[in-house]
C-alpha cells in the first residue's frame, strides 16, 4: 500500500504536467532561536496591545458616563491585579513598538545579516525591560502619591 502523504504532495505545473511537490520539514527539526521567539513575541504583543486599546476606550467610557461609573473603573485599576495587568499592557505595548522599529530598519535593507540579527535580539530585549521598567515604576509612582494626596484631603477611594 502506497503511503497518503505522497497523494497529498501532487500538484501540476502551468503546463498541466504533474509533479511531486517538496513536504516541508516539521517543526521538530527547527532550532528555537531568539530572533524566531522574538518575531512570535512581536505578533502576539501586537493582539495584546490593541485588547489594551480597547480596554482603555472603556476607562474612557466610563469617564464619559460619570462620576459613579469613573469610580468604578478607577477601583478596577486601582486594584493590584488591574495595575499588573496595566503594566503587562504597557510592556506590550513597548515591545511592540521596539519590534516594529526592528522591522522598520530590517524594510530598510539595514542589519539583516544572521550576525546582526543575533546581536539585535537580545538589545530589543534589553532595551524592552529598560523602558517598561522605567514607565511602570513612575506610573506607580505618580499613582501612589495622587493616592495619598487624595487621602490626606479626606477623599479616600
Amino acid at each position: 500500500m502506497q503511503d497518503i502523504r505522497k497523494a497529498l504532495y501532487v500538484g501540476s505545473r502551468s503546463d498541466g504536467t504533474l509533479i511531486q511537490r517538496p513536504m516541508s520539514p516539521h517543526v521538530q527539526v527547527y532550532r528555537y532561536r531568539l530572533s524566531m521567539v522574538l518575531s512570535i513575541s512581536n505578533r502576539i504583543t501586537g493582539v495584546i496591545a490593541t485588547a489594551g486599546a480597547a480596554l482603555g476606550v472603556f476607562w474612557l467610557g466610563a469617564a464619559a458616563k460619570g462620576p459613579k461609573a469613573f469610580a468604578t473603573a478607577r477601583k478596577v485599576t486601582g486594584n493590584p491585579l488591574g495595575q499588573l495587568v496595566l503594566v503587562g499592557w504597557l510592556a506590550s505595548v513597548v515591545y511592540h513598538t521596539v519590534g516594529g522599529i526592528r522591522h522598520l530598519i530590517w524594510d530598510a535593507g539595514y542589519r539583516y545579516d544572521k550576525e546582526e540579527l543575533n546581536k539585535d535580539g537580545p538589545v530589543a530585549v534589553g532595551v524592552t525591560a529598560g523602558v517598561s521598567t522605567v514607565l511602570a515604576v513612575a506610573l506607580l509612582a505618580v499613582a501612589g502619591c495622587r493616592r495619598s494626596k487624595r487621602a490626606k484631603a479626606g477623599k479616600v477611594s
